[in-house]
């Protein structure tokens, strides 16, 4: 095992996870401790395709695409630190628990999204973090979720 990367850029987000537009939520991770923490950045658009309804005149980020964003932040980290890049690694959200959305986040947010593991170890399928979305310091949202990482073809 080589020493865990501090950051993952753009590039390095897609060989570890599948999303892509419209779904890709997460533009690069800092802070990697391994197996053990994260911070995603999303920097938050108009351009994004859920403002066109989400709402009208009021574009508000949803709820639930806050909270996948801290999920892919999650994978992300899990996958640079167990070194699974271009190797098919999927996610899959097992539960979610105290889900609480504090402020709206809007256009021209950027979105910190901190993500730590609460239960889990390298080769395990299930694991849970905890997630704090937040915008210049203030809470947006945060939830405690469980996931399973499909190593399918990952060898």
């Amino acid at each position: 095992m080589s020493a865990t990367p501090e950051t993952a850029d753009l590039e390095m987000i897609q060989r570890v996870i599948p999303h892509r537009y419209p779904f890709l939520l997460v533009d690069k991770l800092r802070d990697i401790k391994y197996c053990e923490s994260a911070t995603g950045i999303k920097n938050v658009t108009f351009n994004e395709p859920h403002f066109q309804g989400h709402f009208p005149g009021a574009p508000i980020m949803p709820g639930v695409t806050i909270i996948e964003a801290l999920a892919q932040t999650a994978a992300v980290m899990v996958g640079v630190s167990l070194e699974l890049q271009d190797k098919g690694m999927l996610v899959y959200f097992m539960g979610m628990d105290g889900v609480k959305f504090r402020r709206k986040v809007v256009p021209g947010d950027v979105l910190e999204l901190k993500v730590t593991v609460t239960r889990g170890k390298p080769g395990g399928k299930v694991w849970k973090f905890r997630g704090e979305a937040s915008v210049e310091g203030e809470m947006a949202a945060e939830a405690e979720f469980t996931a399973m990482m499909d190593l399918g073809t990952a060898t």
